[in-house]
């Protein structure tokens, strides 16, 4: 916004200009530069803010494939590709775990049965691959247990499948979707004041094998909100999951 202001006579500028003009004048001076500065400072945060809602969006959007590395174990025998971004965790509990760096939740490990206690010949001891898949959904679930109030767990099984890789061996393949519930209030009394809310809700793709012996499972875990946009790079490294000669 600009003010325009008239062209004064010089004799009345220099002689009959009162104080309230004068007032006046400053007045719609300090308003209009007020008007400026307030102005470009609104444009100022609002070029912020787009630029740094389309900044990031561009840079989630623009990731290219991030590529793989192969995680080998020649001791316990067997081997794996996973995402090079991502992170090994250690004191995890599972053989070997890696988690993405910024999807917390995206994670994969490897667990194996006992030398001493497991005598695994095929995968197909555990039955149909339907059958595999009820345990290792049974296995997730009792990992999960919870002992909390008002926690609430809906489980499905999404799929399972088999098949035999380049190596000759006969792979299990098993997928779950696993939601949790939770009140925002377990000991209020009535029950109108709990108020069940989703916790997390997460996709569970297994790998299993069998080699030496022993029982191998390769575990993937996602958000099921980016599930589809990580699917492809997930399933590449459900492939390239072995199990080998175990040279320990």
């Amino acid at each position: 916004m600009s003010f325009h202001y008239p062209d004064f006579p010089a004799p009345f500028a220099t002689t009959n200009y009162s104080a309230s003009s004068r007032a006046i004048s400053c007045q719609l001076q300090t308003t209009k530069g007020f008007a400026v500065l307030r102005r470009d400072a609104m444009a100022l945060i609002f070029s912020s803010y787009i630029f740094s809602r389309v900044g990031l969006h561009d840079v989630a959007l623009a990731q290219p494939s991030v590529g793989f590395r192969e995680y080998i174990d020649t001791f316990d025998g067997y081997s794996f590709k996973y995402p090079q971004n991502w992170i090994q965790v250690r004191g995890s509990g599972a053989d070997i775990f890696f988690r993405d760096p910024f999807v917390l939740d995206e994670n994969l490990s490897v667990e194996l049965s006992s030398p001493s206690s497991s005598r695994y010949k095929s995968v197909e001891d555990l039955g149909q691959p339907q059958e595999a898949g009820k345990k290792v959904l049974q296995q997730y679930l009792t990992e999960f247990m919870s002992t909390r109030l008002g926690v609430r767990r809906e489980s499905n099984i999404v799929s399972t499948s088999s098949r035999v890789a380049d190596d000759g061996r006969t792979y299990y393949q098993v997928e779950v979707n696993i939601k949790s519930y939770a009140n925002n209030n377990e000991l209020a009394v009535m029950p109108t004041d709990r108020v069940t809310r989703l916790e997390w809700d997460r996709r569970y793709l297994s790998v299993l094998g069998v080699e030496n012996n022993r029982l191998y499972e390769l575990r993937l875990q996602t958000p099921e909100s980016v599930f589809l946009e990580e699917e492809n790079e997930l399933r590449q490294v459900m492939d390239s999951f072995r199990v080998n000669k175990a040279s320990g």
